[in-house]
């Protein structure tokens, strides 16, 4: 597995409209890997002043295109990869870390019988915590409810498909705090795939880091 970080430059024409349509991410971060298609794991980190393109893949990128297109003008390589499988190797039971998460937070409902629940987002933030630690157990960690908060939670709307035929409408969540691994081999396996829908809209990816390294 491979961590990259691709700075992005939000006052570029095609950074705002990728934010506003993450399907253009999506393909970009596809277009950068050689060979057969695998799912990666991606999000839009805001640090500090900055913002970043994260990705988790299985395969090693060429994200070169992705930072001429969506980055600064100006900057030394415009994106960063490192190993990740060194750093999962080390996770243990009770470790505890800083954790930060974007996922899409839903509930399927029925309204007749027999009929096929709908999926709809949790839109208040005490639901949307309700739903990671219902989540928890059987991805490997424990988090206290006082122990992580919703940091942003916005609505993404756009169009997609070949002729733009399809309306998506996805709400994105961001929480952030603290977790203790209880299951090492299962938490390992939900930082490579993720949790939750819409991974392919910047969604399920999971990270974590010790208490003065960034997330």
């Amino acid at each position: 597995m491979y961590l990259s970080r691709i700075q992005l430059d939000p006052g570029r024409r095609s950074t705002m409209k990728a934010l506003a349509s993450p399907t253009l991410f999506h393909g970009a971060i596809e277009q950068s890997f050689s060979g057969p298609r695998s799912r990666n794991l991606w999000r839009i980190d805001k640090l500090g002043d900055k913002l970043y393109l994260i990705v988790m893949s299985r395969n090693y990128p060429d994200f070169g295109s992705v930072a001429l297109q969506f980055g600064p003008a100006v900057t030394d390589t415009g994106w960063e990869t490192r190993d990740y499988e060194s750093f999962l190797s080390r996770l243990e039971v009770n470790d505890t870390w800083h954790f930060r998460l974007t996922a899409n937070p839903t509930v399927s409902r029925c309204t007749k019988q027999n009929e096929r629940g709908k999926v709809l987002g949790h839109i208040t933030p005490e639901y949307q915590k309700q739903w990671l630690l219902a989540r928890a157990a059987t991805h490997g960690f424990v988090i206290n409810e006082e122990d992580f908060s919703v940091t942003e939670s916005r609505w993404l709307r756009f169009r997609k498909g070949s002729d733009n035929n399809r309306n998506v409408t996805i709400l994105s969540v961001t929480f952030e705090g603290v977790l203790t691994i209880s299951d090492s081999d299962l938490f390992r396996q939900t930082l490579r795939n993720g949790i939750g829908r819409g991974k392919a809209y910047g969604n399920g990816l999971l990270t974590v880091a010790g208490k003065h390294d960034r997330i």
